[in-house]
């Protein structure tokens, strides 16, 4: 019988001034380091990957991001606030979807946004979160 296709992980791909600064940010927030070159880096936590391309437009990171499913979510607030990573407008709140979540701003400006399923809407919203129902 032939195995039926799934879809197991998503890895963003985020824009980077410079690799090995990106690599350090990430780092600081539990994340280690898999791949590192001049051109492309792979950061690693918890069975999350984040990859870096390097880019020479302070723009483009500027205008993009990605979110991260956690679980934890007002711990890994707490930490990343400590830090002084978390986005000004991105505080720890619940959303009218279902989840709480944060952003933090990466040192390029690449927005990423942490979200975790609201306890009452665990059934419905761990799509809308990222992780299967």
């Amino acid at each position: 019988p032939e195995m039926p296709s799934r879809l197991v992980a998503a890895m963003p791909k985020l824009a980077s001034l410079d690799i090995e600064r990106s690599l350090k940010f990430f780092e600081r927030l539990g994340f280690r380091t898999v791949h590192a070159s001049p051109q492309y880096g792979v950061v690693s936590r918890d069975g999350v990957s984040l990859h870096f391309w390097l880019c020479s437009d302070p723009r483009t990171p500027r205008e993009t991001g990605c979110r991260i499913s956690a679980e934890g979510i007002d711990e890994l607030f707490e930490a990343f606030s400590k830090l002084g990573v978390v986005h000004p407008d991105g505080r720890l709140e619940s959303k009218p979807w279902g989840t709480r979540e944060f952003s933090i701003l990466d040192i390029d400006g690449n927005l990423v946004t942490f979200s975790e399923a609201s306890a009452i809407n665990r059934g419905t919203a761990s799509s809308v979160a990222g992780t299967p129902a």
